[in-house]
């Protein structure tokens, strides 16, 4: 049996300063094997402890029962602030229920179904992308994920595909961004006070000085649209016109370019690192990547732009789901505790870090069967139920759960069935992707694949 890649873990206990740098290397690789089967575990530094948490009643504790009584840490504000400023992926108490309410209308109801149309767009064009590149060559597979993922974000926000000339800007300095590691960051380690300076890297203010003045840029052209009355009817129009039912308010401008920012960052670096991943398993595992193309060949027809195609999707939605489980893009959550608390028999301190890791519960040895194998037919067995049900958050989950996590369920799949419909996707020998995570769970040198077309009718000749 292949089993996907895994990082090595760190062996047994290092200095801080060695934490430090493993962490600056990857986050995961960091991390002790002995999260892959404790419930919890304590981590004391000179300047604060933090405790993760494996277990399924503590993480429903955190996430769902109290959750105001754990807000978001503010040491994973510290590296982001350059870029999100005061957006809702990083507040807290009633600035972030107030954002809420203004934003999550857009994504209630029929929304999916209206912006569908701009998804099916986006996956055809990414399509007819690689068709010209389909002759077996290696590509760099993460490049075309980030690409298309791009391309549905300005699509559905605001009604602009990637060719546009400020939508290509922002995608090429957002990639930029990204490799300036903004998340390694001083006041990410270090208790410091609100008045001393933070370093963050001379790149790391630079490409977020330059994205934030691309989206400044949309943002005043829609307004201007939305005075005129000309404004398309898509998630930019719908958010900025809201109003907030408490106080009547909608966002200023320097409030909606928070939130476009975390709008790019969350869909976009998340749904590209899903989709690469899907297509490596779906090459490692060819008896699921002819499932998938079987079944997109029979429910899809790339002419035609039907919402109800989605709901026939099932064997490719559980292959992204088992993505999810195995690599998801956000691999660790932060929240602190704000009063004593009491952890399995252990007494938790105010001000303590909880770690909350998708990457570790996705993968526990107690809890889900072959933990590290790629199994999309787990989801019909007992076992997979209840991981989905108490081991199973990709999304995060409660009040805070990702807004865009349905429409994320919705274009992951579709994208990926489009994808495999048109070609066949193989592994590149010598080039296993070995997964690193800085802000989402990426290839350590990309992830490599070969791409032919298929045969019509879904299969290529044997």
């Amino acid at each position: 049996m292949t089993l996907p890649p895994k990082p090595p873990a760190r062996a047994g206990k290092v200095s801080l300063w060695r934490y430090a740098r493993l962490f600056r290397q990857d986050i995961l690789s960091a991390q002790p094997a002995r999260l892959y089967h404790a419930w919890m575990a304590e981590f004391r530094t000179p300047f604060f402890r933090s405790y993760l948490c494996n277990d399924p009643e503590l993480v429903d504790l955190v996430l769902k029962k109290r959750p105001d009584d754990f807000p978001k840490s503010n040491r994973i504000r510290e590296g982001l602030a350059p870029l999100l400023g005061n957006s809702v992926f990083i507040t807290n108490g009633e600035t972030w229920k107030r954002q809420r309410r203004i934003i999550d209308p857009a994504f209630e109801g029929g929304r999916l179904r209206d912006t569908f149309p701009a998804m099916w767009d986006a996956g055809v064009a990414a399509v007819e992308r690689l068709a010209a590149r389909a002759d077996g060559t290696p590509i760099e597979i993460e490049a075309e994920t980030s690409e298309a993922a791009a391309d549905v974000i300005f699509r559905t926000l605001f009604s602009i595909p990637i060719e546009h000339q400020t939508a290509g800007q922002v995608f090429a300095k957002f990639k930029a961004h990204q490799r300036a590691q903004p998340v390694l960051n001083l006041g990410a380690v270090l208790p410091l006070p609100k008045w001393f300076p933070r370093f963050h890297s001379r790149e790391t203010k630079r490409t977020a000085r330059d994205i934030r003045a691309l989206i400044t840029k949309l943002t005043a052209e829609r307004m201007a649209e939305i005075e005129a009355g000309t404004a398309p009817d898509d998630l930019a129009t719908k958010i900025m016109t809201t109003r907030d039912p408490e106080t009547g308010h909608t966002f200023d401008t320097e409030e909606m370019v928070d939130q476009v920012a975390i709008f790019f960052l969350a869909g976009h670096e998340t749904s590209a690192s899903a989709l690469a991943w899907a297509l490596y398993l779906l090459a490692l595992h060819p008896d699921w990547q002819e499932k998938v193309a079987a079944e997109a060949h029979e429910v899809m027809d790339p002419g035609k732009i039907y919402f109800s195609a989605l709901k026939k999707l099932q064997i490719s939605r559980d292959v992204f789901r088992e993505t999810l489980r195995l690599y998801p893009p956000v691999p660790m959550m932060v929240r602190e505790a704000v009063k004593c608390e009491h952890f399995r028999d252990r007494e938790v301190k105010p001000g303590s870090q909880i770690v909350l890791s998708p990457w570790h519960q996705q993968r526990h040895e107690r809890i889900w069967d072959n933990p590290d194998g790629f199994d999309p037919g787990r989801f019909s067995t007992e076992n997979g139920k209840q991981g989905l049900r108490t081991a199973y958050f990709p999304f995060s989950a409660g009040p805070r759960v990702c807004t865009g996590s349905g429409f994320a369920m919705a274009e992951g799949p579709l994208i990926l069935s489009l994808l495999v419909r048109a070609f066949r996707f193989e592994t590149v020998p010598g080039r296993e992707a070995m997964p690193v995570a800085h802000l989402t769970v990426r290839g350590r040198d990309g992830i490599w694949l070969g791409l032919t077309p298929r045969e019509e009718g879904g299969t290529a000749e044997t």
